[in-house]
């Protein structure tokens, strides 16, 4: 379920493009041919860098089998705690690639949207742009140049770029019928004139599995993403995970710990596949994110928008070729959404820049 915002009129304010508000990545421009833009869907920071929060795990009213969470994902000292929800992130990442937003040290990142909601917080993401235009959930398509098409209209990336999400909204957010990008989003079947076993498989439990939401199971989502790395071998894609945020809407802080630590066990194995691939191997660099954040509360932790306190926050995380291994970075900044479509386009040695705004 997916909050649906209230808009303010605004007067003669339409788009902010990024290239104000640059900063400086201790990450080489140019070092990798591949990149993996990677978001899970309203994931907070708090959990991210401190692991289960002490009040909703054991609040039976979001998480009605404590006993159980706990065991999996309790312990007394957060670095603990957070290694139990997300090993991935700090085994691997933290000891060769760069983790961000973590406000207890003054490291904070925020979308810089006035709505804090998906499709304003993915087109920030996506685009480098705050559009007062997109400020709710809508199947409207975007107007904005998204990264994606920019790089898959270069010849070297023609054909090489492709997007799968779990939300359905995704071909509106990145204008697919302007592109023509691949995008395979919600219960879509995937089309092919050869399908895999593993799209078999996608396609026959859409059918069986789905329900009447707009996100389909990530799982779905992740095989139907690698099954068209192995038969396509594309230079950039796309992951858009859901689940997190479909389970904090319905107030199950289980669900919701159990879906992030699903999403770092999805992360893992696509690491690995890319670390035991030729041509990806020591080739390709993660960038992971979110879309917004939540309540900072334990009584808003549930929801998000415009006017509840940490909707904003979010989080950053980068792995690959030319990511210094600095771990977990403490230093006081503020980083933006809207920054990172320069920092991933420069790491594949192209500049996103203003002549990619209509």
């Amino acid at each position: 379920m997916k909050n649906v915002l209230i808009v303010f009129a605004f007067s003669g304010l339409f788009v902010i493009p990024y290239s104000s508000n640059t900063i400086s990545f201790p990450i080489k421009t140019g070092q990798a041919q591949n990149l993996f833009i990677i978001t899970t869907d309203g994931f907070r920071w708090q959990e991210l860098y401190t692991g289960a929060d002490p009040i909703l795990i054991n609040s039976e009213k979001y998480t009605p089998d404590t006993a159980t969470i706990k065991a999996l994902y309790w312990a007394k000292n957060a670095a603990e705690r957070r290694k139990l929800l997300m090993p991935f992130f700090w085994n691997i990442i933290a000891a060769k690639g760069q983790l961000y937003g973590n406000r207890y040290t003054g490291n904070k990142v925020n979308t810089s949207n006035f709505f804090s909601a998906s499709y304003p917080g993915y087109n920030e993401l996506l685009t480098g742009t705050t559009d007062v235009r997109i400020y709710r959930n809508e199947r409207k398509l975007n107007p904005n140049i998204n990264l994606l098409e920019f790089i898959n209209a270069r010849d070297s990336f023609a054909g090489k770029v492709a997007a799968f999400t779990s939300w359905e909204l995704f071909p509106y957010i990145l204008n697919q019928p302007r592109n023509g990008l691949p995008v395979n989003s919600g219960y879509t079947k995937i089309e092919d004139s050869e399908l895999s076993a593993a799209e078999i498989y996608v396609n026959t439990t859409n059918d069986l599995t789905r329900e009447n939401k707009s996100t389909r199971h990530d799982h779905l989502t992740f095989l139907a993403a690698k099954s068209w790395l192995e038969k396509n071998h594309p230079r950039v894609l796309y992951l858009g995970l859901g689940e997190t945020d479909e389970f904090a809407h319905s107030s199950r802080y289980d669900l919701y710990l159990q879906k992030a630590h699903e999403a770092d066990a999805m992360i893992a194995d696509l690491w690995h596949w890319v670390q035991t691939t030729p041509g990806y191997k020591d080739n390709t660099v993660f960038i992971i994110t979110t879309d917004h954040g939540r309540g900072a509360g334990s009584f808003n932790w549930n929801v998000h928008g415009t006017f509840i306190n940490g909707s904003s926050q979010t989080w950053l995380a980068c792995l690959g070729p030319g990511v210094e291994p600095l771990g977990e970075i403490k230093d006081e900044q503020q980083i933006y959404a809207k920054q990172l479509p320069g920092l991933m386009s420069s790491i594949l040695g192209i500049n996103f820049g203003e002549t990619s705004k209509r």
